[in-house]
């Protein structure tokens, strides 16, 4: 299994519409094979990011997410809030889980090579 964690850098004046915007998704995601869970975290503290934490059964099934007509759809309304809505570039993390104690009996994500969300040179 694999999470990944999307921190996302919303200024406060923007955080009501940045969470609707999750709440009325698409949620296309939620129909992927592989798919486990989706929750969107709130910062508590001035100036931390939300986190977009995702988890799949395997690193292979978020990959296909990635690279599907659906994420492609799913996203189309990334861009609906301005520019100054972000203060600083949202980041994107993988992380394997080797260990869940609500799972006992799961069996740890291989290690895999880094994911690059863009070819190079792309933004």
């Amino acid at each position: 299994m694999i999470t990944t964690a999307n921190r996302i850098y919303v200024h406060p004046d923007y955080a009501d519409r940045f969470e609707e915007t999750f709440r009325t998704r698409a949620r296309l995601v939620d129909r992927m094979p592989g798919f486990v869970s989706n929750q969107l975290l709130r910062p508590v503290n001035p100036g931390d990011p939300y986190v977009v934490l995702t988890v799949w059964e395997s690193r292979a099934h978020f990959e296909s997410w990635v690279g599907s007509e659906a994420f492609r759809q799913g996203h189309a309304r990334s861009g609906t809030l301005p520019r100054e809505a972000f203060t600083a570039p949202n980041g994107l993390e993988l992380h394997e889980i080797i260990l869940d104690t609500t799972r006992p009996d799961l069996a740890p994500e291989p290690r895999g090579v880094p994911f690059r969300a863009h070819a190079e040179g792309e933004v």
